[in-house]
């Protein structure tokens, strides 16, 4: 009997309003009740992944509940940052100022603190990682869940986010950040947990922060971010670790995005056995050919992990056409080397999401039965 091809997603999940406001408060200095918190988060993160495994996923996460975003969340951890930064709209969306404009109407722009690095980074006196991480194991060991992930920040992607006002170079705020981040990193495979390293910086960060250099000059900047990456992971088995690439999870031209052929070497450098990318919108749908056609440069304990549903749009993909996209990876390096996944995740910031929650889960309904016709 052939092995079944297991499912997954990126990671962030939609937020009941309850989640939603007392993020909300604790990220607007407003009073709230810890206590509160802990259990609705709690309670929370126990439905999330009761969801998942009731439409047959097989590798879960937490939704990152507890989190306001991807990113950011890290400034309640660590010391170090403070005030807000300039927003800088990716490039692609400034060439269409009358789509610019539009999503800034329409609330398709999700506000939130993005402090800056203003000082000495340093771990906070706080129980976020832990109860993160109890609320997450409980759940899945209870629910019986096979495997289960946790979404983490890695070096590049906070830089991206937070922008250094205090290292005297780029370098030195990445090392520093790579340091601090080292002991979440160990914390949550430590708990049995996999270690999801969320990596926009690795593509988003090319029309975003860096467009006005070269793709050579990117990409150097990229290598360096995962040197940062693989220094943090010392000692973590790569078999533990996943990491995500992506252009941006948002609905957009993307016709600044630097195609996967540029990136792919960066990618596989990544001291992590899974790796996880789009390749279901339109703009990055045709690079499952780079990987046809650099099959013998993809070492052999990497297990893909492709999009085969897309996060920005609200149409449910048929199972025929998950299974068809699914199909083209195993053709490359086996059905025991393919994960099926989704572009990015449907929650990325608390209470913003461009896809229904409904049908957030509808389509995840539609990636397990695609996955079960292969």
């Amino acid at each position: 009997m052939e092995k079944a091809i297991l499912t997954t997603h990126v990671g962030s999940l939609p937020r009941e309003q309850q989640v939603v406001d007392l993020i909300f408060a604790r990220e607007q200095g407003q009073a709230y009740n810890r206590a509160e918190f802990d259990h609705v988060m709690t309670a929370h993160v126990n439905q999330t992944v009761k969801k998942q495994l009731d439409i047959g996923l097989d590798i879960v996460s937490d939704g990152e509940t507890s989190k306001i975003s991807y990113a950011t969340y890290v400034k309640d951890r660590y010391s170090g940052f403070s005030g807000d930064s300039p927003r800088n709209a990716p490039a692609d969306l400034k060439l269409f100022p009358q789509f610019l404009e539009r999503l800034a109407k329409s609330g398709g722009t999700p506000t939130y603190s993005r402090p800056m690095c203003t000082g000495e980074i340093g771990v906070k006196d706080t129980p976020d990682l832990q109860e993160d991480i109890n609320n997450l194991s409980t759940s899945a060991t209870e629910l019986g869940a096979k495997q289960a992930f946790m979404n983490a920040a890695s070096p590049g992607v906070i830089a991206l986010f937070l922008p250094n006002q205090y290292y005297a170079s780029r370098e030195q705020y990445l090392q520093k950040l790579a340091e601090v981040m080292k002991a979440e990193y160990k914390a949550i495979v430590d708990a049995g947990l996999l270690l999801q390293l969320d990596c926009p910086d690795l593509a988003l960060s090319r029309h975003m922060l860096f467009n006005d250099l070269t793709d050579e000059a990117f990409i150097n900047i990229a290598n360096q971010h995962v040197e940062a990456l693989n220094y943090a992971l010392e000692g973590i088995p790569s078999e533990k670790v996943r990491v995500h690439i992506c252009w941006g999870n948002y609905e957009g031209p993307h016709v600044c995005d630097i195609p996967m052929a540029r990136m792919f070497d960066t990618l596989m450098k990544v001291n992590a056995d899974h790796l996880l990318f789009e390749t279901s919108n339109p703009r990055h749908a045709h690079e499952w050919q780079v990987f046809k056609q650099r099959k013998n440069d993809i070492p052999e304990n990497k297990i893909l992990v492709p999009g085969v549903i897309d996060s920005t749009s609200n149409f449910v993909e048929h199972p025929e056409v998950v299974a068809e996209r699914i199909r083209k990876f195993t053709d490359i390096v086996g059905r025991e080397r393919v994960i099926a996944g989704t572009d990015c995740g449907f929650g990325t910031f608390a209470g913003f999401g461009a896809v229904s929650p409904d049908i957030a889960y509808a389509k995840l309904q539609s990636l397990v039965e695609g996955a079960k016709l292969v």
